[in-house]
């Protein structure tokens, strides 16, 4: 071989397993999606909007699922008492980071693990115990916190108060650790400061049908006047029929979540879900990057929305004032 030919072919060589490294595809990315009620088959792209725009927000990112990005789903089926044996059989899979939402599973993962990454949605980080502080959470969990955390349980009776002048007793649907813990308690407060009498309709262990149906008949020997829904993310599975059985007891009433009123509720003072979705797009990326979930702050949407199905009002023979609907950001007629 002509010294020249030799010196090419060397070069080739030399050169070929920088081009495969080159050439080998970017390392799969590996999380865990754990939410407390909703179907698994639900949680993708063409899933709810929200979930819409979280994937979408991921791909943005430069994560497309299947290429570098793997999402390991999974449902708790609204069953609490299950909880614990879903949160093991996660963090036995070893992700490298757990997306979830809600009180109960958030505070299940702290005490399952304190070194695989845990992004969440939660009404309050710190009166749950979750975080010492949402602006430095110092552990493994950062996420979305409401803004204000239990006055906008305050907010949302004002604004029903201001639908029903005369409203005295209000129901209020939600399960027993909420109803046990400081959420209860800010309810409890909130309905005081109020004027109102507030009657607990208060799930089993189990988000079902045949809950809502008890907890139902149990406000309609109370005579309540109205009702809310708590926060809970294990509510949204069931939004169809909490709304057909409010409308079957002519019940006014207010939502945390404007997906309430798409589907037939009065009212609803929210968060943008789309948005939040996309906000935990972007701090799993931060955390998939490198940074410790501890130094991130939690962060705070700033901006609700009051949503009022005016159709729904008219059904119920309610007179919505002329303020509040000037005050909504979207009325359905």
């Amino acid at each position: 071989m002509r010294r020249r030919d030799f010196i090419t072919a060397l070069g080739a060589a030399a050169s070929w397993p920088v081009a495969a490294r080159a050439q080998q595809p970017a390392k799969m990315k590996r999380i865990a999606f754990v939410n407390p009620a909703a179907k698994v088959s639900e949680m993708n792209v063409s899933g709810r909007p929200y979930y819409r725009a979280f994937f979408e927000e991921l791909t943005r990112l430069g994560y497309v699922e299947g290429q570098n990005l793997r999402v390991d789903r999974y449902s708790g089926g609204g069953r609490f008492e299950g909880y614990a044996e879903l949160v093991r059989d996660v963090v036995n899979t070893h992700p490298e980071l757990i997306l979830t939402l809600g009180g109960r599973l958030s505070l299940d993962f702290k005490m399952a693990t304190t070194t695989i990454p845990i992004v969440t949605i939660v009404f309050d980080p710190i009166a749950l115990g979750l975080v010492a502080s949402i602006a430095r959470p110092g552990s493994n969990i950062t996420g979305v916190t409401i803004a204000g955390g239990f006055e906008i349980i305050g907010k949302r009776m004002g604004l029903l108060v201001e639908a029903m002048p005369k409203l005295s007793t209000l129901g209020f649907v939600a399960s027993q650790p909420f109803w046990e813990d400081t959420r209860g308690a800010a309810a409890r407060e909130a309905a005081k400061k109020a004027g109102l009498a507030l009657s607990p309709a208060v799930l089993g262990a189990v988000f079902s049908e045949a809950e809502y149906q008890r907890v139902f008949r149990t406000m309609e020997q109370d005579r309540v006047d109205a009702l809310m829904v708590s926060e809970e993310p294990e509510h949204i599975p069931y939004r169809a029929t909490i709304v057909e059985l409010t409308a079957n007891d002519r019940l006014p009433a207010m939502y945390s979540l404007r997906e309430f009123v798409d589907v037939g509720g009065l009212m609803a003072y929210s968060i943008d879900l789309a948005d939040i979705y996309r906000r935990l797009a972007n701090l799993i990326d931060k955390i998939l990057k490198g940074a410790n979930p501890g130094d991130i702050p939690f962060y705070q949407p700033t901006k609700f929305e009051l949503s009022i199905n005016l159709k729904t009002a008219k059904a119920l023979g309610l007179e919505m004032p002329a303020m509040l609907l000037g005050r909504a950001d979207e009325v359905i007629e």
